[in-house]
């Protein structure tokens, strides 16, 4: 549910120069001597959990659905107000991969079903992976598969998860299975009915099988203290290290428009895994350079970082920008003894990227809504923290203004207990010559392969589920393959996309999973036709 981002469409023109926007070889410094912002904590706390439960045990109320669609979002996104990114360096690299599994996901059709009729749109993408599972929750439902893409329990309601009624108003679920502790973590955010509240629910499962028992937390985001409140966290998203998860969120009213600022919050994964009151500190109203912050994404971590990393993009007058910001938080350990972390910021150069175009789709006039440019998944792994955002740009010899892929691998050091000098340590774009590349999402391993997954569409194509990798020792992303062919045109009348897609390694075979949207076999379209979208699980190896 990504509320509409606040800007001004300037009429100014931003053309990123091939010098400007040229990679930096790895070990080359673009931020030297950062300007470091420290930030207090607005308040911390313990909240206790709500009682466990089974996960697909609960929705047995009837009626109908509210009609409210979960991921509501402004189409401000798509309406790139002039100039464009020269995309430079873009997948010039090879494509040694291999799909190991390759099937449908949750689906509009699994939404009705588990929704009272009622039919949704986007789907939220959120994967997760580990103990021979996969568990894959969308808006508004979820499965869990055998890693061969057998299903095992679902579709049910996404709301089962988090002890949640089955017609309350959720949206924006992501999940992370944590192997050294052997936990499935899962987060979705909630609005009462009434528009009076909302809260953060979090749901852990320490048995190892996501078919068990959850226990849920349930945390106060209505703020009524706050401008235009009570607010809500819009899409919440997650992140891990060997301490805390972490959730951040965006703070929006919810009858009006108006947006408050990044929130970020720090729970000690020790309780949490406990099943007891949990210790929690919450940093508000965060801003950076100037502006609010939006969309500030934690890492997921893999190893013992000496920080918990966070990276977010820029762009706030959507004429293009050259910033990302590199977030870090110390003292983590702090959190679980009702102490608050340390939390720094800073600012980088990078390459070009500005809000996406509205992107084409075969056999139908309307065209899908690509988002906006804010900051997607992130992981930190070996020292380098990585992200990626969907950017409209040029591609030589390719006149039309395409979207396509920017990806980051940051490599921050720290300055006692703050963030240090700040290196980009690589970068690029990946793209492909009359086709638009929508929602990335990116995992590395510590040798510094990758795999990226996201939507490919294009006036010849139906939208579908499509993936890059970067190979042992390249610079760059191969060119894009294509997993899935979709099947058809997104439906006509309802041009919502994403929000988002997802990636993860798997720490323990070294192989990537990786899940996007795109269009399936009318099998899994809702009875009417009148919703289509699909959902596309891959694994890949990367040579």
């Amino acid at each position: 549910m990504s509320t509409m981002r606040l800007r001004c469409f300037a009429s100014a023109v931003a053309v990123a120069s091939g010098a400007l926007i040229a990679f930096a070889p790895s070990g080359v410094a673009q931020a030297a001597a950062p300007s470091v912002t420290y930030y207090s904590a607005k308040d911390q706390g313990v909240v206790a959990p709500v009682r466990p439960t089974a996960a697909h045990s609960r929705s047995t109320s009837s009626g109908t659905a509210s009609t409210r669609p979960h991921g509501a979002r402004s189409q401000q996104g798509n309406g790139n107000s002039g100039g464009q990114v020269q995309s430079g360096p873009h997948n010039n690299g090879s494509s040694k991969s291999s799909l190991l599994v390759n099937f449908n996901g949750v689906s509009s059709l699994d939404s009705q079903l588990t929704n009272y009729n009622a039919k949704f749109e986007p789907p939220d993408v959120a994967l997760c992976q580990g103990n021979g599972f996969v568990l894959e929750p969308v808006n508004s439902a979820y499965k869990i598969y055998h890693t061969n893409g057998t299903a095992i329990e679902g579709p049910f309601n996404i709301n089962d998860i988090f002890n949640e009624g089955g017609q309350e108003f959720t949206s924006d679920p992501r999940c992370h299975f944590d192997p050294t502790t052997n936990t499935w973590f899962a987060e979705i955010l909630f609005i009462s009915a009434d528009g009076l509240h909302s809260h953060q629910d979090i749901a852990v499962n320490t048995t190892g099988d996501p078919t068990n028992i959850w226990t849920e937390y349930h945390i106060d985001t209505t703020n009524p203290g706050g401008v235009a409140c009570p607010c809500f966290g819009d899409q919440p998203r997650i992140g891990i290290d060997q301490y805390n998860v972490y959730i951040s969120t965006d703070e929006f009213s919810i009858a009006v428009n108006q947006f408050n600022g990044g929130q970020l919050y720090a729970f000690s994964k020790s309780d949490l895994i406990a099943g007891k009151p949990v210790h929690f500190v919450h940093f508000a109203n965060l801003s950076l350079g100037g502006q609010l912050a939006l969309a500030i994404e934690p890492a997921l971590s893999t190893g013992t970082p000496n920080a918990e990393y966070f990276l977010n993009s820029f762009d706030p007058n959507g004429t293009f920008d050259t910033r990302i910001g590199v977030w870090a938080m110390t003292d983590r350990e702090d959190v679980a003894t009702g102490d608050a972390p340390i939390l720094s910021a800073t600012i980088i150069s990078s390459e070009a990227y500005g809000l996406p175009v509205k992107a084409p789709q075969k056999g139908a006039t309307s065209l899908l809504d690509s988002g906006d440019d804010r900051m997607q998944s992130v992981q930190y792994i070996a020292g380098n923290v990585w992200g990626e955002l969907t950017t409209s740009l040029t591609i030589p010899g390719d006149p039309a203004q395409r979207d396509g892929a920017a990806w980051f691998q940051v490599h921050p050091t720290l300055t006692g207990d703050h963030i240090g000098t700040v290196t980009m340590a690589n970068q690029g774009y990946v793209a492909k010559s009359n086709n638009y590349l929508i929602y990335p999402a990116l995992a590395a391993d510590a040798s510094g392969r990758a795999a990226m997954v996201f939507t490919e569409t294009s006036a010849t194509r139906f939208p579908s589920a499509a993936y890059a990798v970067l190979n042992t020792g390249a610079t760059q992303f191969g060119a894009p393959i294509v997993a899935a062919n979709g099947n058809g045109p997104y439906d006509t009348k309802a041009t919502r996309w994403g929000d988002y897609s997802w990636a993860v390694l798997d720490p323990i075979t070294g192989k990537f999973w990786a899940d996007t949207e795109y269009i399936p076999p009318k099998s899994s379209w809702t009875t009417t036709g009148g919703r289509n979208w699909g959902t596309r699980v891959i694994e890949i190896s990367v040579n």
